[in-house]
């Protein structure tokens, strides 16, 4: 299957995020090596378990993401996968931490990029996308990231703590700006700043089983 490549301008500040259709040659086989691979948790706020991929997965999807790195967001120089993972989300939506329960980016620095890709066969939910009520922004940069922190904090000591539950939608301090549904061999890739989370149904029992959960890779990358 050829993949499938489109750009999408999301929210009010028209970031662009790539989502692509058929994106790996052989996502049966890295099912299987998640299923096989040692999943344990990282110590970090994902709500799950994780475990390093074999680094051929680079090789074989690295010319598709340098591309779309080129073309959409202008990095021409250097394409650097620093961490990829299967990851498998599992904890409970009573279980979440609060850091779990509130969209989070993944870096500031510029030249930074994200991509998820989702290998379950079932449709156990995609990424959603949001803007910070009280400050509006949608992306985290280092010049936002010490005021948005300071806007939170106040958020929280005047709204409380959102209750436990992975979030479903539209809160007092988010609002979604982009949903991107899950479906096998799906990847997004955007920039690391954009607020996100997984966009996961609660009301739904996550299996522990890679085979039949929330399987995705996730992919953490520098370019320039």
């Amino acid at each position: 299957m050829t993949p499938e490549v489109r750009v999408e301008r999301i929210g009010q500040e028209g970031e662009p995020i790539v989502i692509v259709d058929g994106f790996a040659p052989d996502p049966d086989r890295l099912i299987a090596e998640g299923c096989a691979a040692p999943l344990q948790a990282d110590g970090g706020n994902y709500p799950g378990v994780r475990a390093p991929v074999d680094p051929r997965y680079c090789e074989e999807v690295g010319a598709l993401v340098a591309a779309a790195a080129r073309r959409v967001f202008g990095h021409a120089e250097r394409l650097t996968f620093d961490r990829v993972l299967f990851s498998l989300t599992t904890t409970p939506p009573a279980a979440l931490r609060l850091a779990q329960r509130l969209p989070h980016i993944d870096a500031v620095e510029p030249g930074r990029l994200a991509l998820v890709h989702y290998l379950g066969r079932r449709a156990w939910g995609g990424t959603r996308f949001f803007r910070h009520r009280t400050t509006g922004f949608e992306t985290i940069g280092p010049d936002r990231h010490a005021a948005y922190l300071a806007a939170l904090a106040d958020d929280l000591a005047r709204e409380g703590e959102p209750p436990p539950g992975y979030i479903a939608g539209e809160t007092g301090l988010f609002v979604p700006i982009a949903h991107v549904t899950a479906r096998p061999n799906r990847a997004v890739l955007y920039r690391s700043h954009l607020l996100h989370c997984a966009a996961i149904d609660h009301g739904r029992v996550l299996p522990a089983d890679p085979a039949t959960g929330r399987l995705t890779i996730a992919a953490f990358l520098s370019a320039a």
